[in-house]
């Protein structure tokens, strides 16, 4: 059997395992990674080569720097605040909500936003004596759009930033304003959907109102360490480009200068902290790139570039589209971190190929694997991580109950992109 075959067949097991989730990705990453070595697929030096380690610095830091955050009770603050300004009306607050869920996505892992604000929705929510799933389902949809604005929200943005070379500012000149635009038709979609549903009585929003947001800061000191070295980090971010940075080393500066000034000689809040970093994913991220720079080494990547181009008859306007209605209907039932991982170094070999113009092709995929997520319940891990928490507290999101709401908005933000795409870039 040639390596070609090899891995093919070791690839497409894994791809086969991940979807199926008989095996944790994590496991399958590291195995398979080490299947393509030890079957001659490729060799342990190359198959380092082939991680891209500023997408797992990237990840690192802020995991960190969101972990330290997280124990100053910021977050409920927020989420309490915005409840007050819009006066505990449930229509307003739906959007209140879903509004600070989108700008913590935005600058934040998705998972850890939702963790983190969901809880106090819960509580709101259950205060107002209206149903929490609306809620539910706006803040799922608002995590993955607001992912979708900026290079640090969303793994695929960071993988796609981190290989193309774009920076913070490129993505938010290209998307964020777009991504704002999606999040408004949304809202106003789900507002026409449950806005007669969502009704409380006066007394109720006198409850909400009167409760001390303040109160939720937990750590006044820690705080505001934390919110100097987030304004840093962001700045270096921004800054990156120009100082020759990589966005690895923003993050990783930021989570170290946030160690040291926070728990300087406190060897086991260090240890708690840096145990909170997710390693499933790290790890995970780690094996999939072997993953695909085996399929790279072999030249499986260059034939489908080839086909794709064909398929297409090289024009840059289908490539694009393409891609972007690929990246969404994959994204809506499959995990799109290993899919924009393989499809990163197709989209490099069309550019050798003859595509000259690759830039539509980098923002459609940006889009399409951020903005699919929302098509069905499995299509992102914040959407997983929602609807477990909702189980767990008696209020279950069923499959088909999510897709029937998201899948047609996730249709629409998509078909919005395209337009968008078109005239921005084509």
């Amino acid at each position: 059997m040639s390596t070609t075959t090899i891995a093919v067949i070791i690839f497409v097991a894994a791809y086969a395992l991940i979807i199926s989730e008989k095996v944790h990705r994590t496991i399958v990453g590291i195995f398979g990674a080490m299947l393509m070595i030890l079957c001659g697929v490729i060799d342990q030096q190359t198959a380092i080569g082939h991680i891209d380690f500023n997408t797992l610095g990237l990840l690192i830091g802020m995991m960190i720097i969101v972990n330290i955050t997280s124990e100053t009770g910021l977050f409920n603050f927020l989420a309490i605040w915005a409840a007050k300004k819009v006066k505990a009306r449930p229509i307003a607050l739906l959007v209140a909500l879903s509004a600070l869920t989108m700008v913590c996505s935005a600058l934040l892992d998705n998972v850890t936003t939702v963790l983190l604000t969901v809880p106090i929705t819960f509580s709101i929510t259950a205060q107002l004596k209206v149903d929490v799933k609306p809620y539910l389902i706006s803040q799922i949809l608002a995590s993955n759009i607001g992912g979708t604005a900026t290079l640090i929200g969303d793994p695929p943005n960071i993988m796609i930033g981190s290989a193309v070379g774009l920076n913070f500012m490129d993505f938010v000149w290209n998307l964020t304003g777009l991504c704002i635009f999606i999040f408004i038709v949304v809202e106003a979609l789900l507002i026409a959907i449950y806005g007669k549903a969502l009704k409380t009585q006066p007394e109720l929003q006198e409850k909400v109102m009167r409760l001390n947001e303040r109160s939720q800061i937990a750590n006044p000191a820690l705080l505001k360490k934390c919110l100097f070295v987030i304004a840093v980090t962001i700045s270096m971010f921004v800054l990156h480009g120009t100082l020759g940075l990589q966005t690895a080393t923003a993050a990783l500066s930021g989570a170290g200068l946030l160690l040291l000034i926070t728990y300087t000689r406190n060897e086991s809040m260090i240890a708690k902290v840096l145990s909170k970093v997710e390693w499933l994913a790290i790890f995970f991220f780690a094996g999939l790139f072997v993953l695909v720079g085996a399929l790279v080494e072999t030249g499986v990547i260059k034939m489908l570039a080839v086909e794709a181009i064909k398929l297409t008859n090289g024009s840059v306007n289908a490539t694009a589209m393409l891609i972007l209605w690929m990246s969404a209907f994959a994204s809506a039932f499959i995990d799109n971190i290993p899919f924009v991982a393989t499809l990163i170094p197709l989209i490099k070999d069309m550019g050798q190929l003859g595509l000259t113009n690759l830039d539509p092709m980098w923002w459609s995929l940006a889009l399409g694997a951020c903005l699919g997520g929302n098509g069905t319940l499995i299509g992102a891990s914040a959407n997983v991580v929602v609807a477990s928490m909702a189980a767990q507290r008696g209020k279950q999101i069923s499959f088909l109950g999510f897709m029937k709401i998201a899948f047609p908005v996730m249709v629409l933000t998509v078909a919005i992109s395209s337009v968008y795409v078109y005239i921005r870039y084509l």
